[in-house]
């Protein structure tokens, strides 16, 4: 276990790492682009201004993690968590995301538009201003996500479980939802349906 390590502008990009942990590590500015990690864990990492791009992360694991302004894109995650981890004007778009609980993470505000997020678990996961249009939210498990102004326009959010708070702070109109989502934003309004 790698604890409290300075990476800070490391040039490791291409590195390939199998089943190490790293904890309160400081990873700001560092060079991971393409990096391929499988069975990793990270807990308490700073990723501040990292080159995360074209990397791909199997088994791994962010656990509250502070993304801030980090490059992601291209990134693949599958079978990952990124529990806590905060992401804050980074540049995420085109990410995959396959397998990946995103419970409790801090997303607010970000572009997230036109991803496929289907089946991922959102639950308490901080999507406030978060601009989801065209996304692919179908199986998601929002429970208990902040939605308070994220945009949802044209997503796709058949069977996604949503409750009554976020379909009532979410901006969902043009979104596709089936029936049940549909009663359940009836009744979160105050219609009475019979």
């Amino acid at each position: 276990m790698t604890v409290g390590e300075d990476f800070s502008d490391a040039v490791l990009a291409g590195s390939r790492w199998e089943r190490r942990s790293f904890e309160h590590c400081d990873f700001t500015e560092a060079d991971l682009r393409g990096l391929r990690t499988r069975g990793c864990t990270f807990t308490n990492c700073d990723f501040t201004r990292a080159d995360l791009g074209d990397s791909q992360h199997e088994l791994t694991a962010f656990r509250s993690c502070t993304f801030y302004r980090t490059t992601l894109s291209g990134s693949r995650f599958t079978g990952a968590s990124l529990l806590g981890s905060t992401f804050v004007e980074c540049r995420l778009r085109p990410v995959t995301l396959r397998e990946t609980d995103l419970t409790l993470v801090g997303l607010s505000g970000v572009d997230l538009r036109e991803l496929s997020l289907t089946g991922l678990r959102l639950r308490e996961a901080n999507l406030t201003d978060a601009d989801l249009r065209g996304s692919d939210l179908r199986e998601a498990d929002l429970f208990g996500a902040r939605l308070l102004g994220a945009k949802l326009a044209d997503a796709d959010l058949r069977g996604a479980r949503i409750d009554a708070n976020g379909l009532v702070q979410a901006k969902l109109a043009g979104a596709r939802v089936d029936l049940d989502t549909a009663v359940a934003f009836a009744a979160a309004h105050g219609l009475v349906v019979d």
